[in-house]
């Protein structure tokens, strides 16, 4: 870390949280913030549903909610890009505060609840993205609509040119209900809209299914079942968790969804446990507490193709990108892999 990112960082500590992302994202736009560029290497390289990566160092979605920093964010390092999540028709969210550090946890709460400026105005964004980029959308439902299922499949419609990939995301803990569509038959009708959505596309892309990390094994095996039913390409596990075990900072007790170091542990079981029920055929995006090149690589043991990183870029900045491929890259030679596809689920057993 430069230390003027140091800096930076000790600075937006001092301020609101949600102030603070947003000086953030005006600070990447105006080109204060140093990128690296590509970061990749033959061990780096890698294929995933069908998407060609530099590295498998991605961004999770509600980082450039609304793709207000897509030039900057391809150049930060990351193989591929999620923004949004978008909805329908633009709205505000819930009530501010709705954001909080927990420090001394090194984690996070939000309870943003899909705010968002809508579909109209990120097609706009999108239609100038980087072409040199691998961008995906996260896709979301208006909190008032009366068809849920359907607003996924709009969302798509609409903004689907654009795009290299899409996520269906039912796993926000922050709109009422939004969950309750992760039950067998409300998730199969869904996805099934969603895959008519995609057909009409003139360049289909693949469509990525994210989960929450409270499901039962029994959620969870149905989950998988569907999955592999509708033909998503992907799962993204996992979203935000409602627990609150073992947190010590003075926000621990404000409703939302919990991101960060601890949802570390959690999250990777929830992983390793989804690639034992898909046996390897569905490709899975680790995420949840990732801050270190050895987490990347617990993630892709554990049976992750890829991973996504967020919170832990509040508490050390743009650089840890870099330094995570970089460094995932040695812990892939030190083992002997030619390839991050080879270490691929290697180290399962060590999670179940």
């Amino acid at each position: 870390m430069s230390l003027l990112e140091t800096i930076g960082l000790a600075a937006l500590r001092r301020i609101d949280p949600e102030t603070a992302h947003g000086v953030a994202i005006r600070a990447l736009k105006t080109g204060l913030v140093p990128l690296p560029g590509p970061v990749t290497s033959g061990r780096l390289r890698t294929t995933l549903a069908g998407l060609d990566l530099l590295n498998p160092v991605g961004l999770a979605a509600g980082f450039d909610k609304n793709a207000d920093a897509l030039g900057p964010l391809s150049r930060a390092g990351f193989g591929f890009v999620e923004v949004g999540a978008t909805t329908p028709r633009p709205q505000p969210g819930n009530p501010r505060p709705r954001l909080f550090r927990l420090t001394e946890d090194r984690a996070a709460i939000n309870r943003f609840g899909f705010n968002n400026q809508g579909m109209e105005a990120m097609a706009e964004k999108l239609a100038h993205r980087p072409k040199d980029a691998v961008i995906g959308l996260n896709l979301g439902a208006n909190k008032d609509s009366a068809d849920r299922a359907e607003d996924f499949a709009r969302v798509l419609a609409h903004c689907g040119r654009h795009l290299d990939f899409a996520t269906v995301n039912v796993s926000s803990p922050n709109t009422e209900k939004l969950r309750d569509l992760q039950g067998a038959a409300a998730l199969s009708a869904l996805l099934a809209g969603v895959m008519e959505a995609r057909a009409w596309l003139s360049r289909p892309i693949p469509v990525f299914l994210k989960i929450a990390p409270d499901l039962t094994a029994a959620e969870l095996s149905e989950i998988a079942d569907v999955a592999r039913a509708s033909g998503v390409d992907a799962i993204i596990a996992t979203n935000t968790t409602l627990d609150r075990d073992g947190l010590h900072s003075a926000h621990r007790g404000e409703k939302g969804g919990l991101s960060g170091a601890p949802l570390f542990e959690k999250s990777t079981r929830v992983l390793a446990q989804l690639s034992h029920l898909t046996e390897g055929r569905i490709p899975l995006i680790g995420v949840g507490g990732i801050a270190s090149a050895e987490q990347a690589y617990q993630k892709i043991r554990a049976g992750a193709s890829a991973v996504q990183l967020y919170t832990a870029l509040v508490y050390h900045g743009l650089s840890l990108v870099p330094q995570i491929a970089l460094g995932l890259d040695a812990l892939l030679a030190r083992d002997g892999f030619a390839n991050v596809a080879d270490a691929v689920g290697t180290g399962r057993a060590d999670w179940l």
